[in-house]
């Protein structure tokens, strides 16, 4: 049995490796190479990758594809996209292709305010909570000068504070709500040293109000955090055209496809199974672009899927209608993004992403990344209401089988053309695969 170890992350990078292949593999020499394999490429960047985290014992790759041709509000742009799924570059290209000729996708920035919160709790009379925030409220900004000088030097800073009674939701419990503006920064940092300093000073001057007892001084801070939830920092897209220049190449009519299409987002808006996989989709596309720019994924997930429910219902991200013949498709999500800071100055590659977007400003990324999702979106439901899911899908996929099957490069020749004109399902391929391989 393997027993716990101390001072892990004092080890040598080769002790780590060497600890952890011994303990916990099978085949220890084969878990090394194939360790070293991906690491130490360049040793500058190696040592960026290795500071960006604890314990670091290599690089794991994931593949950096481009979307061409996406026209956004005039503009012709290459979408770097850093995923692994089959067939998400493919279904993002097609969409951008589809609309490149109909007047592309046209975007706007409807709010960029992002929030962050110091949690309290307070026994005490509410009248004299809301007193003593009044006459405290101006100390907190200036007492956070020091912090946001530089960030209102640049046109940000902090937008608001507010007092909050949460006590309906749980006993004693109120926040100091706090809104901010952050420019071309994701702001995490920036606004959570805010909030730490909004705390320290709000509990030192209730020590000092002379309405408060003895028991309402001991204000309890419990936390200072910012929200990933930014239902202001709102940013919309969409396409649109006659619904007499929807060609999809099937037997449909264009009016049949477009009706289909919006029966398909219906769908999603009001029964949340399918909600839930409508929206994955349309985040297979945003991860995508979020990831191969350094933002935090995790947190546009977040907010993102807290926003699909803000009504009480997870609902659809995207919305589609027909009106007087004009077919159109939309979308409107939060999205708290940065150019600058993080990763964005640091990763190489991440630098080059956003050269290949034209070094993009917050506002710009989030314009492009909110196109990537509704792309993705229209690629998808087009997909479902017609060939279905699985035609496209499963011949992305077919190399992946292949590669698991240990086909050689003329054997993957040979049945990416079978499969052309074949439905590819895993057990057609592993079927065609070993009839192919025993006849030789």
């Amino acid at each position: 049995m393997t027993k716990p170890i101390e001072g892990f992350s004092k080890l040598t990078k080769n002790q780590k490796i060497d600890w952890l292949t011994t303990n916990y593999t099978a085949d220890p020499e084969a878990a090394k190479i194939l360790l070293e394999r991906y690491w130490n490429v360049n040793e500058d960047v190696q040592q960026l990758h290795d500071e960006f985290i604890e314990n670091t014992i290599t690089n794991y790759y994931l593949p950096l594809g481009i979307a061409p041709n996406f026209l956004i509000n005039d503009k012709l742009y290459a979408i770097p996209m850093a995923i692994e799924e089959s067939s998400v570059v493919a279904a993002a290209s097609k969409a951008a292709k589809f609309w490149l000729d109909k007047g592309g996708f046209k975007t706007e920035v409807l709010g960029t305010e992002k929030i962050g919160q110091v949690h309290f709790m307070y026994h005490g009379s509410k009248e004299h909570l809301t007193s003593f925030f009044e006459q405290v409220r101006s100390k907190l900004l200036s007492d956070a000068s020091s912090i946001t000088k530089n960030m209102e030097k640049r046109g940000g800073g902090v937008n608001n504070i507010e007092l909050r009674d949460k006590t309906d939701a749980l006993d004693n419990y109120y926040q100091l709500h706090c809104t901010f503006e952050t420019l071309d920064a994701m702001g995490a940092n920036f606004i959570n040293s805010c909030l730490e300093q909004f705390a320290k000073t709000f509990k030192a001057e209730a020590q000092l109000f002379s309405l408060f007892t003895e028991d309402e001084k001991a204000i309890e801070v419990v936390m200072s955090i910012l929200s990933n939830y930014v239902p202001n920092c709102l940013v919309r897209a969409e396409v649109s055209c006659p619904v007499t220049e929807l060609k999809n190449g099937n037997t449909e009519t264009s009016q049949e496809f477009a009706e289909k299409m919006v029966q398909a987002v219906n769908i999603a808006q009001v029964e949340p199974h399918r909600a839930v996989t409508h929206n994955k989709g349309i985040m297979n596309g945003i991860d995508a672009v979020v990831l191969a720019t350094g933002n935090d994924f995790r947190a546009v997930e977040a907010g993102i899927h807290a926003y699909a429910a803000k009504d009480g219902q997870y609902t659809s991200l995207t919305h589609a209608s027909i009106e007087n013949g004009i077919f159109r498709f939309w979308i409107e999500l939060p999205m708290a993004l940065g150019t600058i800071g993080g990763l964005t100055s640091l990763h190489p590659l991440v630098k080059l992403a956003m050269e290949l977007l034209g070094k993009p400003s917050a506002k710009e990324l989030m314009q492009i990344v909110a196109v990537a999702g509704l792309a993705q979106n229209f690629a998808a439901v087009r997909s479902l209401v017609t060939t279905g899911i699985q035609e496209g899908h499963m011949k992305m996929h077919l190399l992946n089988i292949l590669n698991q099957l240990g086909a050689t490069d003329e054997e993957k020749k040979i049945l990416t053309h079978h499969f052309k004109k074949h439905p590819a399902t895993h057990s057609a391929v592993v079927e065609a695969f070993e009839k192919l391989r025993n006849s030789k």
